[in-house]
């Protein structure tokens, strides 16, 4: 089973990576388990030009180890094999775009509980990711 999980660096984003180590232990076969993280950098693309080369490809992997890195720990912790996969662009459809390509059977993601104006409007990730993908999708609290 190939399970992928969207992080963001939130507590919500841990509760989903532990979710799916006790998912593995569950499991005959152990899972392949990627982490996928997603900067959505489509405001700030007009600054590249002012930033040295690959600096806003630098300050997202920044970002993104940092988002990674206490997740990596628990699931090395556990003894989960595990990787990880650090994209740029609309958050939605680069998770979906990695969960389809790579042939992913699950999607496993934390819910912020945020509410509001603009959740009411446009939805959140989590509503999104449920309403679009192909896979099933494990909405951890």
């Amino acid at each position: 089973m190939k399970i992928l999980i969207a992080i963001d660096g939130s507590k919500s984003a841990q509760r989903a990576v532990k979710y799916a180590i006790v998912l593995a232990k569950h499991l005959a076969a152990p899972p392949h388990i990627t982490l996928v993280t997603v900067h959505d950098d489509t405001g700030l693309r007009h600054l590249a030009k002012r930033l040295p080369k690959n600096g806003l490809e630098d300050y997202f992997r920044d970002l993104s180890d940092h988002d990674l890195k206490p997740t990596r720990k628990l699931l090395d912790k556990a003894g989960v094999p595990h990787d990880m996969v650090i994209k740029l662009g609309h958050v939605v459809e680069e998770i979906l775009a990695t969960a389809n390509s790579e042939k992913f059977d699950l999607l496993v993601l934390g819910s912020k509980g945020r509410s509001g104006l603009s959740d009411l409007v446009l939805g959140s990730v989590a509503h999104r990711l449920i309403a679009l993908a192909r896979q099933p999708v494990v909405l951890v609290k």
